[in-house]
């Protein structure tokens, strides 16, 4: 009897631990971690070209609420805008400090969020709130060669491009999606043939590599925010 009692007290030991473990796993195993890599037709060429990829859910999947940090920065420092890429949720604020000590123009004419913040001192920041989804692109009335790109989502499931050009978003609830991708210097109409519908469980989801047939065609080309071409020898009295 002793030992039959002793069996009894192991096995409901081992069941609630089994129970415990069960109930466990699928919280620990219940989203998906996706992969994928693009390539273009000369790899060495045009490694690790600026890209986000991101997930659309489909009716019937749950949405992911995107959390919003407390402030997003592009800095203007050493006539560049760091970071160059920077995406965000909708409706999210960032600031667009000036870190050189010289004046600078910051303004946006073009896809996505239209702004322009006018002419700023050292030492001083602006703001602009992206209020809705989209990707502008982001340059200096005084300096041509800066450049910078910010990409509004509805959602945070995303991933930027690592330099071997690969991606991988984590913690995605099952369900169905649409793929989408944005890649600097590739046209639009050639991104999107790539977007695809993607039915994913829970685990590791590779989707393989999407090759591009379109080469990305460097910084995008673009005038003066008064739609004119840039002064290669400005007279300002504000740039250094």
């Amino acid at each position: 009897m002793k030992n039959t009692r002793i069996a009894l007290a192991i096995f409901a030991v081992l069941l609630v631990s089994d129970t415990l473990q069960s109930q466990d796993r699928p919280l620990l195993g219940s989203t998906a971690e996706v992969r994928l890599r693009i390539a273009f037709s000369q790899p060495g060429k045009y490694r690790a070209v600026p890209a986000v990829a991101w997930l659309e859910p489909m009716e019937g999947t749950p949405h992911v609420p995107f959390v919003q940090r407390e402030a997003y920065t592009l800095t203007q420092k050493n006539r560049m805008f760091l970071p160059h890429l920077l995406v965000i949720p909708i409706g999210a604020v960032v600031q667009f400090p000036n870190a050189d000590p010289f004046f600078h123009n910051v303004f946006s004419l073009f896809d996505g969020k239209r702004f322009d913040l006018g002419l700023y001192e050292a030492g001083s920041s602006k703001s602009v709130t992206f209020s809705r989804e989209g990707v502008s692109y982001i340059f200096c009335n005084i300096h041509p060669e800066m450049s910078a790109v910010v990409v509004a989502l509805p959602t945070p499931l995303f991933a930027i491009a690592d330099p071997s050009d690969s991606f991988v978003l984590h913690n995605v609830p099952p369900g169905n999606y649409k793929l989408h991708l944005w890649i600097e210097g590739v046209p639009p109409s050639a991104v999107d043939t790539l977007s695809r519908f993607v039915k994913l469980s829970a685990g590791t989801v590779d989707l393989g590599l999407l090759a591009i047939s379109a080469q990305p065609n460097g910084s995008r080309a673009h005038t003066n925010k008064f739609g004119t071409e840039y002064d290669p020898h400005p007279k300002s009295p504000y740039d250094h």
